[in-house]
C-alpha cells in the first residue's frame, strides 16, 4: 500500500491557523469479474479467482480497515471498471458494518444485515464473503479474518 502525505490547513480559534497532517492512504477493494472466473466449458466457477483489485484512495489513520471495508461496501465502480467487466452487488440495502475489533492476530468484523442481504445461493454468497474477506486481507498483521453474526452469507 502506498502512502502519501497532504497537508490541510485548519483555523481554529479565529486568526489563528495550525497545519495538521493529513495521511491519504492507497487500499485496494476486491471486487469480481465472471469472465476471469470460468472453468473450461465457460461455466463460472464462483471462487477467488473471480476477485479483482481496484485502488482506491482514502484518509488513513487508526481506523484505516473500517474506511476500507465501508469503501467496499458502498459498491462505488467507475466506468472503466464496469466496462471491463468488473461487478459487485455491493451496496446491499441495510447491510452495514458496525465494529472492527482486533485481536492480536485475529480482524473481527461485525455486520448489521436486517434485510437478510447476505443470503440467497451458494456463489452468491460465496463472492460477497470473498470480496470482503479479500480486502481485509490487506492488512498483513492478521492471520485470521472472521465475521460476526454467524449466519451471514449463508446459501
Amino acid at each position: 500500500m502506498g502512502v502519501g502525505a497532504a497537508i490541510m490547513r485548519s483555523l481554529e480559534g479565529g486568526a489563528t491557523g495550525n497545519i495538521t497532517e493529513v495521511q491519504e492512504q492507497t487500499v485496494t477493494l476486491y471486487y469480481y469479474d465472471p469472465s476471469r472466473d470460468l472453468d473450461a466449458e465457460g461455466n463460472i466457477l464462483c471462487s477467488r479467482g473471480g476477485l479483482v483489485p481496484v485502488r482506491r484512495t482514502t484518509s488513513g489513520g487508526e481506523d484505516i480497515i473500517d474506511k476500507t471495508i465501508r469503501l467496499l461496501l458502498s459498491g462505488i465502480l467507475t466506468e472503466e471498471e464496469r466496462a471491463s467487466g468488473v461487478t459487485t452487488e455491493f451496496p446491499l440495502p441495510g447491510f452495514s458494518l458496525k465494529e472492527v475489533r482486533r485481536e492480536g492476530e485475529t480482524l473481527t468484523l461485525v455486520f448489521d444485515d436486517p434485510n437478510h442481504q447476505t443470503t440467497g445461493g451458494s456463489c452468491r454468497t460465496g463472492i460477497l464473503w470473498f470480496q470482503i474477506e479479500a480486502t481485509a486481507r490487506g492488512f498483513d498483521a492478521f492471520r485470521t479474518i472472521r465475521f460476526e453474526p454467524d449466519e451471514l452469507f449463508q446459501p
